[in-house]
């Protein structure tokens, strides 16, 4: 480095943190300090000289996501078994740590799929098994066409600001016959602005019922057979409760049955631990 350097910059170029998304969550919780003096702005300059440090250990992957996706890779332990030599997409790549996370367990080509530009981390960015398909909003997938051209075995997506009701047919468009998709159902983004609080948390385990149902029915009607529900170890935006749902491509698929899908989703959503 030379010169000065935002501070969120710096701590990537010095190994400090694998992504500027890392970068910016240690600012927030005060773990990191300028020549011993604490601080939270991500946009301070530092020069070379000066001693930047952080109090905690260096995550392993590029961004809190992955413990999501790992969470259902436990969570759907067929759906874990099928990594291993697929062809994958992850919709809303943001960092990569989706993409990080189906690497590590065998996957043999992943298409890192973002609305955004510039956010994937190096790490995961520079391996030739990625490739970094961003300033793609995937409503905009209307065929195999603009990923790559071929159908893919799995599809994962950690989405924000859009519904997975307008965000599933298109998902559909990239998988395979017998092909699995893992999404994270968010009722933040579910319910519509108009039904959220003041604080932006569905507190409502109706809506969380309603969001989880409205999802579901929109898979169902795209021949996606729903495997299995799970609870998101991570809260979403300011504590909000997501769900991870694994679902397959099947015509006549043996899935979740009703009485099994309508105790789960009642588990689920009426849970109040965070």
């Amino acid at each position: 480095m030379s010169g000065q350097t935002r501070l969120d910059a710096a701590l990537v170029e010095r190994g400090l943190v694998r992504s500027r998304a890392q970068a910016k969550e240690a600012l927030a919780r005060g773990s990191v300090a300028v020549n011993g003096q604490i601080e939270r702005k991500a946009s301070t300059k530092v020069a070379d000289a000066d001693v930047v440090t952080t109090s905690e250990e260096r995550d392993p992957y590029v961004g809190r996501a992955a413990r999501k996706l790992l969470a259902a890779l436990e969570a759907f332990p067929d759906f874990a078994g099928a990594v291993s030599g697929a062809r994958a997409v992850d919709v809303g790549a943001s960092t990569g740590g989706f993409t990080q996370v189906l690497l590590e367990r065998g996957a043999t080509h992943v298409v890192a799929l973002d609305v955004g530009h510039g956010q994937l981390a190096e790490p995961v960015k520079s391996d030739p098994r990625v490739t970094d398909l961003e300033g793609l909003n995937i409503r905009d997938v209307v065929s195999r066409d603009k990923v790559d051209g071929s159908p893919f075995d799995l599809v994962v997506s950690d989405l924000s600001f859009i519904s997975l009701t307008l965000a599933l047919p298109h998902m559909n468009f990239l998988l395979a016959e017998a092909g699995h998709l893992v999404v994270l159902v968010k009722p933040q983004f579910e319910v519509g602005r108009e039904r959220l609080g003041r604080t932006g948390v569905v507190t409502s385990r109706d809506q969380r019922r309603e969001s989880l149902e409205r999802v579901l029915a929109t898979a169902t009607g795209l021949s996606l057979v729903v495997h299995g529900i799970a609870w998101s170890p991570m809260v979403g935006t300011h504590g909000n409760h997501e769900y991870l749902v694994w679902l397959r491509r099947e015509n006549q698929g043996s899935g979740l049955d009703d009485e099994t899908l309508r105790a789960t989703i009642d588990q689920l959503t009426g849970r109040d631990d965070t």
